[in-house]
């Protein structure tokens, strides 16, 4: 029996299920046993999470797919539907002609038939069969957006996933979309805690419908915190809940899956919110690596588009 009923929301395009404000994501660096994601999914659904992110970059969507299969068979869910799923489409699938393909590969890895969401997981494109990761920047090329969007709505018009999204995406990114966009994106993943709190970017989200989900919520190495208090603590989670957006969690630990729960029945004071608005800020996921004096990203602003 779930230990608490997790909030949802609705998002404003595609026809997915209501999305659960907070979710297990399934990155971890180095990349996880499939046991280990398997045994962290199922003790997950047993506490009421019903919200999985994962990627083709983190190599845990057949991982993921086995265990809910196998929730299934214990009985832990009446059918997949119970479940909002969300991968992305990595950088050397980047491209027009390669986005239906990736996704099918996805849903066969995961043995599903849809999606619930499925992101770009980053605004750049690599040569395909390039070493995803870590990239070469000498194999970056132009990104047509244009053709991997238009890809992505189709593969949302086939039903082979319910809604389609960005991740990592800044405002001027978000708006090329928009501009010749039939289906907006439902969703942009990004980083988004106390120390790096996106107020412009949430502010863009908010007026043009789409949803923050957040990934990194209580910050991530090289994060300027000035104090490990309150990266350890559940005022992040709280202040992130308190921001109208969906958290992407990511432990495999039962004991910090269960904490994470108990975010949802208190409220941060005047007090927290003021001294948390007064950290100082820094984005931790800066993504240097994909700049090259030959490339076609040549410095962080052709990135984040100066929203550093």
């Amino acid at each position: 029996m779930a230990l608490q009923s997790i909030p949802e929301v609705s998002l404003s395009s595609g026809d997915a299920k209501r999305m659960p404000v907070l979710g297990l994501g399934t990155s971890t660096a180095p990349f996880p046993k499939p046991e280990v994601v398997i045994k962290a999914v199922l003790e997950a659904i047993e506490l009421g999470y019903r919200m999985f992110d994962t990627a083709s970059l983190y190599r845990t969507e057949g991982a993921l797919g086995e265990a809910i299969s196998q929730a299934l068979t214990l009985g832990l869910i009446r059918s997949r539907d119970d479940l909002f799923i969300t991968s992305k489409l990595w950088l050397t699938d980047n491209h027009g002609d390669r986005v239906l393909p990736a996704l099918q590969k996805t849903l066969q890895n995961m043995k599903l038939d849809y999606l619930d969401q499925y992101l770009i997981h980053f605004p750049a494109s690599l040569k395909p069969g390039a070493n995803p990761f870590p990239p070469n920047p000498s194999d970056l090329v132009l990104m047509d957006i244009k053709a991997i969007w238009t890809a992505m709505e189709e593969c949302q018009t086939l039903g082979l996933t319910k809604t389609i999204g960005v991740s990592n995406f800044s405002c001027k990114k978000l708006s090329d979309i928009l501009a010749f966009a039939k289906i907006p994106p439902a969703v942009n993943q990004v980083e988004m805690n106390p120390a790096w709190q996106q107020g412009k970017l949430k502010e863009f989200c908010q007026a043009n419908g789409i949803m923050i989900a957040a990934y990194s919520p209580l910050g991530a190495a090289g994060a300027f915190w000035g104090t490990k208090e309150v990266l350890e603590s559940e005022v992040a989670l709280r202040w992130a809940y308190e921001q109208g957006i969906v958290i992407v969690m990511k432990s495999f630990n039962k004991e910090r899956l269960k904490q994470n729960l108990e975010i949802f029945d208190w409220r941060l004071s005047d007090v927290e919110s003021r001294k948390i608005a007064e950290i100082p800020q820094s984005r931790a996921n800066q993504c240097k690596m994909y700049i090259s004096a030959t490339g076609p990203i040549k410095s962080l602003d052709d990135i984040w588009d100066g929203e550093l």
